[in-house]
């Protein structure tokens, strides 16, 4: 998999692909991922790259422009499955979205920022239009991050034991259940003695009801669905 992440802010992206599983999966060559500074296509000797909107009103709009050259200079060198823009007004991110993108080749991410991207470029090149929540972050970039570590820990081989994404939150549509580890006492709280019996049958059925009872406390829109 190849990801491509365009972004006003690159050092924002730094971190998050240089440690644990990304950058595992980056030196297992697994997984490539690229950083584009939107500033290097901006207009003019200062790189200009946003405007005041239509119409008034508080805010800047990236210009159509320097992100349509990144991105034709992109779509030239490699053919991309989708193409992503990171907003609060996309498709809230599940692990159903997850799962698909992460059978994809090539993708490409722009980050939004400021009030937006000029919707002339939404409705040119914008494939898959995601939102990790209903809230507002000051950039894309946080939420590309989001995007990027869901899929690339799906990537085969990248976990070590990759039946371990299998049995994640969301992926049967519930819950992951709680889980212990030794000591099988401590502080006086014990570890529940079906998961120390030894019988799989036991514990799976222990694992999948309070999986439900789980989801029914905290996530009850789950079952709803």
């Amino acid at each position: 998999m190849r990801i491509d992440i365009i972004t006003l802010l690159p050092k924002l992206l730094e971190g998050p692909f240089a440690a644990s599983i990304c950058r595992r999966a980056q030196d297992k060559g697994l997984v490539e991922v690229h950083i584009h500074d939107l500033r290097s296509y901006g207009l003019g000797d200062s790189r200009h790259l946003d405007d005041y909107a239509f119409g008034g009103g508080a805010g800047m709009v990236l210009r159509p422009e320097p992100v349509a050259a990144c991105i034709d200079q992109l779509r030239s060198e490699r053919t991309y499955d989708e193409v992503i823009y990171t907003s609060p007004d996309g498709r809230r991110f599940d692990q159903s979205q997850a799962n698909e993108l992460s059978l994809k080749r090539n993708i490409m991410i722009l980050c939004g920022h400021y009030k937006g991207v000029d919707q002339r470029i939404r409705d040119r090149f914008i494939t898959r239009e995601i939102s990790i929540g209903d809230y507002v972050l000051s950039g894309g970039e946080l939420a590309a991050a989001v995007l990027s570590d869901a899929l690339i820990r799906l990537v085969p081989g990248v976990l070590n034991d990759e039946s371990s994404a299998l049995t994640d939150s969301f992926q049967d549509g519930l819950l992951a259940p709680p889980v212990y580890t030794r000591p099988a006492e401590w502080e006086g709280m014990q570890v529940p003695e079906v998961l120390r019996s030894g019988d799989p049958k036991a514990i799976e059925a222990w694992r999948d009801q309070q999986a439900i009872e789980r989801t029914r406390v905290r996530r009850p829109d789950l079952l709803d669905q």
